[in-house]
């Protein structure tokens, strides 16, 4: 196997961002990523973590994560989501990418959640034939809708006009 498999650390930030910022270009959206090491610091290891995070290290190099957090269905209960699933470029094709989510998904089953559930770029077609050949299915029918900090902001202060 060559690789293990663990629960983030503090002391690993710096290499979680990396593995973010890597994503980020793969992804095509390098400028979207601003959180910082501070922040991740915050909200993943302080008394009440708001995720949780997976990695995975070869010879004490951090070069994969998965990074979860908890949420609920009004239709099922209790679920977990997968917001990013990373493995440096130069370790794909090694199984880490299934370890990780083979930890994730063990991990999820042990809460007794009811669900689990991750968003994947339409054009990932390796990440999509990797999900649905996991057990997954991909829905075709449903659209990701967001606002960013400043949309949330515009609304709060045109709300309160």
């Amino acid at each position: 196997m060559g690789f293990i498999i663990r629960d983030a650390k503090k002391s690993d930030v710096k290499s979680i961002l990396k593995l973010i910022n890597e994503l980020a270009i793969f992804e095509r959206e390098p400028h979207e990523v601003i959180i910082t090491e501070q922040q991740l610091i915050i909200d993943g290891f302080q008394d009440q973590p708001k995720f949780k995070c997976f990695i995975a290290e070869i010879k004490k190099e951090v070069v994969g994560i998965a990074l979860i957090y908890p949420r609920y269905s009004t239709w099922k209960g209790a679920a977990m989501h997968l917001e990013d699933l990373i493995v440096t470029e130069k370790h794909r094709g090694k199984g880490i990418g299934f370890a990780l989510f083979s930890k994730f998904i063990k991990y999820s089953y042990n809460q007794k959640v009811k669900r689990v559930q991750w968003v994947v770029l339409e054009w990932n077609q390796s990440a999509i034939e990797f999900y649905k050949n996991n057990g997954a299915q991909v829905l075709n029918d449903w659209r990701v809708a967001l606002m960013d900090e400043n949309a949330i902001k515009k609304f709060v202060e045109n709300e309160s006009i």
